[in-house]
């Protein structure tokens, strides 16, 4: 009669909050909803809100998600503290459903913001700018690599 839950299997106070239902939809909402402010705030066309949009998502994932590291809680004891939120997702293990979703995102958001400034520069360039930098840093072999040392531990 009643339904057992299962805890999650990543116990990461800062990434487990990633494994509950209705993430992904949230995030596409957020999204989706974003766009309709900026087209509505800036009185842009779609395309250049979409490129607004896509340029300001890889700009705050690319922050929160690949450059901050640790976590905001004291109760981990510090074993995060070298790790990004996106090594720490999923306790490190790679192609997940959720870094295959996290990964899509951009790429789809390229496509729509591409298409519908008709492809032309400089968003076209933009938009190929910022989805080369966030795919690239969710490759399965980018997983604890500092290119340059850049954000590396001292």
């Amino acid at each position: 009669m009643y339904v057992k839950a299962v805890p999650p299997t990543d116990l990461n106070r800062n990434t487990e909050w990633f494994t509950y239902p209705g993430v992904w939809t949230t995030y596409i909402l957020i999204v989706f909803i974003s766009w309709l402010i900026v087209l509505s705030l800036f009185n842009c066309s779609p395309g250049m809100a979409w490129t607004i949009v896509n340029l300001s998502h890889f700009l705050v994932t690319y922050h929160f998600f690949h450059w901050k590291k640790g976590t905001p809680f004291s109760d981990d004891q510090g074993i995060y503290n070298a790790l990004t939120w996106w090594e720490q997702i999923d306790n490190g293990k790679q192609l997940t459903r959720n870094r295959k979703f996290l990964t899509v995102v951009p790429v789809v958001l390229y496509l729509i913001a591409s298409h519908t400034t008709d492809y032309k520069n400089p968003m076209l360039f933009l938009n190929t700018l910022a989805v080369f930098v966030l795919v690239v840093a969710k490759f399965p072999n980018m997983h604890k690599v500092r290119i340059f040392g850049i954000n590396g531990d001292h």
